[in-house]
């Protein structure tokens, strides 16, 4: 083993000077609960006195899960249960996925949840995490987790005998967790408080509970100061107001205004909350629980109710794509010039149409209205019959194309004698029609109801269903799935933002004329910061156009996947087809709030996801993140993530720790696959954008363990405190196992299934003739399917085992299990097999991991492969020893 020795302060200090990518900050901790189980093994049929006198007919499933809860909760001792109205039934897999809430005498156990997946009459698996022990007797037991979590991070960041073998790079991940999360303890302490003596907790506390959430998660250190000397003069500013609600069990919500560095209101509710202790013991606290808008997180945290008031738990519900801070720029691979990639001795000219912003940037109105057409009155149970729009035509990076460098090499490998562009950026990009999947986007990706559009007046949309209109068509990037444009300012209002507007190409422009989205992309060298700020936003219609692109493709191609309306996607109007609407996402272009980054707010079902792409300055010019396609698939896949993981109406499950770490694997993983071609090939995430070989994370996907070490045992090293540390290991496996199904069931050109309404013929070239239902017939296309499908049976706050269990059961109900074989194979080839454990567990996610390489006794049982040998970098760190 090497360390670092004589040099380590030294070289520490060096560490020290290297500025730091600007990062948001963060609050995210909360313990793992000791007893959540996530149960596949026995498959229970449903009680005979559930089915008829008559036939073996099924009752609604309901009832099944009813029969189960009501075996499986103490309903004479206070306890109760509330199935959730966000329950549905997946009608491809034909698989009913209910989703319960424990309540102990009267109040929600905010992290006490049972998911019950059940099929046919038999639950197939069940998570559970509801609250095993007596009923409590008291408020609190005075438990601390907020001073617990950061006493374990100051543990992780103390000298010990070993820790001159600490990576470098590991000390700024560590810093800037422990940062956002403990800076503000101190101050904690010394907040104004009443008399403890008779406190009884009350909903009307939450005011002076949620100031002192807020002391810790100011955004600044002076916002934080002031609210710690203003304390009492913030609690007056504050006003409540009961929210009603007509849904029954649902618990009493309160709203809270007049916080400060809060955004529009907080909702306030009463809750219990699991705490466990080292001993493995968990008893409840009675707490405020508060989701919190504020200009860069969006939290759901809980704060004991009683006083000292103390935070148990946060989830922030915006998720992050930094680029990591790196030991030296001269360490770094750098990309070569795209201009190495180009075809040797070719010329030529870019496609795109000229058009250049002056200096004044134009603000675009939020929908103009060249494009109008009446629906019919509703006649049947989806609503008004769609608009018959042409489809639009975008100059874009196709999907399937990753970033302007692979863009050259596609194209190259496509014809060698294809022209050079005369600016290499413009290179690859096609004119590229909308995807036009009636099923997906029924309504096509321009138009949305009236009365779903949040640019429209109240006043305006009663006069417009007086007069019948229904539908609202647009030629800017503003539709029903989505709504893109720039954020220069980086601010929350978005709705007159600047958008591209469509250029009509035909005979009429209102029924036959295809629109047209096109726009010079050729970004140059400039010397100084401002001018490469100007030079980015003079392509601003291009990267809005890109973005709106991309994340219409995301949405259609998912939807065929199983993330629909009734599993809590994103969309302005659901068809009537169930799941809450109301909710499309927000994409922002070039924000204005940082550099080198994007993130995603995922609030729960019917309100508007948040997407934030950024301009990355490790370039001249600029590099735009939205010109990624990667990155913006990373953060789309977050909203899929976290709607089909515990439910849709349930935001928290991917908080921290492993959970937290899948979240950031799960985007990575599907931006691999979805430009992977039928050549293996390695590939780095986010490396045109942080101009660096190996991208953002610490290696590149591959299957070589020379280039991509991991295994479940790396989750142990220092450097993986940090939820994308955790998710690249968890990509990395999922690319594993997606190989070996490549190699059983081939490979598809397209992961985009034919039309719903293809012939048989065409549907056959996509799925599986052989199988009853869609199952995909090749390798990648299945285990898309099967990670999509494997979320939606995982229990809220899953482990590497229990997501790993939920694809192998999601491949038994798809297949029939015939991948089984094939799937544990390649859990295993990276310490994912039956034999992995975690000695020692605590409730903040430590203990010690062991590898483990056997597969089921049905496999064959043998360790497969051998164990690999030790990373040879391990004392360095994954970016290498660089001072050597």
């Amino acid at each position: 083993m090497r360390g670092l020795t004589t040099v380590t302060l030294a070289l520490l200090g060096l560490a020290a000077a290297i500025p730091e990518p600007q990062r948001r900050k963060s609050l995210s901790f909360g313990p793992v609960l000791p007893h959540a189980r996530f149960d596949t093994s026995a498959q229970q049929p449903v009680p005979d006195s559930l089915f008829t006198t008559h036939a073996r007919v099924p009752v609604d499933p309901l009832e099944v899960a009813k029969s189960f809860l009501d075996s499986h909760v103490d309903l004479d001792n206070g306890v109760s249960y509330v199935i959730r109205g966000d329950s549905y039934t997946d009608k491809a897999t034909g698989v009913t996925h209910v989703y319960a809430r424990q309540i102990i005498q009267g109040v929600h156990v905010a992290d006490a949840n049972i998911n019950l997946n059940i099929k046919d009459g038999v639950i197939l698996s069940f998570g559970d995490s509801f609250y095993p022990g007596p009923v409590p007797t008291s408020h609190t037991r005075g438990a601390h987790p907020h001073a617990e979590y950061c006493a374990h991070l100051d543990s992780a960041r103390s000298p010990t005998p070993n820790s001159e073998q600490l990576p470098l790079h590991s000390h700024s991940e560590l810093n800037h967790i422990h940062s956002s999360n403990c800076a503000s303890l101190p101050d904690l302490h010394s907040v104004p408080t009443p008399s403890i003596q008779d406190h009884v907790p009350s909903p009307q506390d939450a005011p002076r509970a949620l100031l002192t959430f807020l002391l810790a998660a100011a955004p600044s250190p002076a916002l934080a100061q002031d609210i710690h000397a203003r304390f009492d003069d913030h609690l007056a500013s504050i006003t409540m107001a009961r929210m009603s609600t007509l849904l029954p069990h649902e618990p009493e919500q309160m709203t809270i205004t007049g916080a400060p560095g809060t955004l529009g209101e907080v909702k306030s509710t009463i809750a219990w909350v699991q705490v466990p202790s080292e001993d493995g013991t968990v008893h409840l606290e009675l707490v405020h629980r508060f989701e919190v808008e504020m200009e860069n997180n969006w939290y759901e945290a809980t704060v004991s109710a009683s006083l000292p008031h103390r935070i148990l738990s946060v989830v922030d519900w915006a998720s992050d794509s930094p680029m990591p801070l790196y030991p030296s720029p001269e360490s770094d691979a750098r990309l070569p010039p795209l201009s190495s990639f180009l075809p040797a001795g070719s010329n030529g000219q870019s496609c795109s149409t000229s058009k250049k912003v002056g200096g004044r940037f134009r603000k675009g109105k939020a929908v103009a209205d060249i494009r109008k057409a009446k629906a019919a009155k509703a006649n049947h149970i989806n609503g008004p019959a769609v608009p018959d729009l042409p489809i639009a035509w975008y100059n874009v990076f196709p999907w399937g194309t990753n970033d302007p460098v692979e863009a050259v090499e596609k194209k190259a490998m496509k014809d060698i004698n294809a022209p050079v562009p005369e600016i290499p950026l413009s290179y690859g990009r096609a004119n590229t029609p909308e995807l036009g999947d009636k099923l997906a986007s029924p309504a096509g990706w321009h138009a949305l109801p009236w009365g779903v559009d949040p640019s429209t007046g109240e006043d305006e949309k009663a006069a417009l269903r007086a007069n019948g209109e229904f539908w609202r068509s647009t030629n800017t990037t503003w539709g029903n799935n989505v709504f893109a444009h720039e954020n220069w300012e980086g601010r929350n209002a978005w709705i007159y933002n600047r958008r591209p507007e469509g250029r009509a190409v035909g005979d009429d422009v209102n029924k036959h004329a295809a629109i047209h989205y096109n726009y010079t992309y050729s970004p140059t060298p400039q010397g100084t910061s401002a001018e490469n700020m100007e030079d980015a936003k003079a392509h601003i219609d291009a990267t809005v156009t890109q973005l709106f692109y991309t994340s219409n493709m995301f949405h259609d191609l998912f939807y065929r996947y199983g993330f629909t309306e009734e599993a809590g996607n994103f969309q302005q109007y659901n068809f009537g087809r169930g799941g809450e609407e109301g909710d499309a996402v927000i994409t922002n272009a070039q924000d204005g709030s940082g550099f080198n980054n994007a993130n995603f707010m995922t609030p729960p079902d019917g309100q508007n996801g948040r997407c934030r792409m950024y301009l990355w300055n490790t370039a001249n010019p600029y590099r735009d993140g939205d010109m990624e396609a990667g990155i913006v698939i990373h953060e789309l896949a977050h909203g899929l993530s976290t709607r089909l993981t515990g439910g849709p109406k349930n935001s928290g499950c991917l908080g921290w720790g492993e959970s937290g770490g899948m979240g950031e694997g799960w985007g990575d993983f599907f931006a691999t696959t979805i430009r992977s071609t039928s050549t293996y090939q390695d590939y780095a995430m986010g490396a045109w954008a942080a101009n660096r070989d190996k991208g953002i994370r610490n290696y590149k996907y591959s299957l070589d363990t020379e280039v991509n070490p991991s295994t479940y045992k790396t989750l142990d090293k220092p450097g993986y405190w940090g939820v994308h540390a955790i998710g690249e290991v968890w990509a990395q496996i999922l690319w594993v196992v997606e190989q070996r199904l490549i190699a059983k069931h081939g490979f598809s050109d397209t992961l985009i299934p034919p039309p719903a309404s293809a012939p048989a013929i065409i549907q056959n070239t996509f799925y599986r003739a052989d199988k009853p239902g869609f199952v995909p017939k090749h390798g990648n296309t299945l285990i898309v399917q099967l990670v999509v499908n494997g979320m939606k049976l995982q229990p809220c706050s899953p482990s590497f085992f229990d997501a790993r269990d939920a694809i192998v059961q999601a491949d038994q109900v798809l297949t029939g299990g015939e991948n089984f074989c094939d799937l544990w194979e390649g859990f295993a080839e990276r310490g994912l097999g039956v034999d992995a454990d975690v000695r020692g567990r605590t409730p903040w996610g430590g203990g010690v991991r062991e590898d483990g390489y056997k597969v089921p006794a049905a496999c064959g049982g043998d360790a497969t492969p051998e164990p690999k040998p030790e990373d040879p970098e391990d004392d360095c760190g994954p970016f290498g020893c660089w001072w050597k």
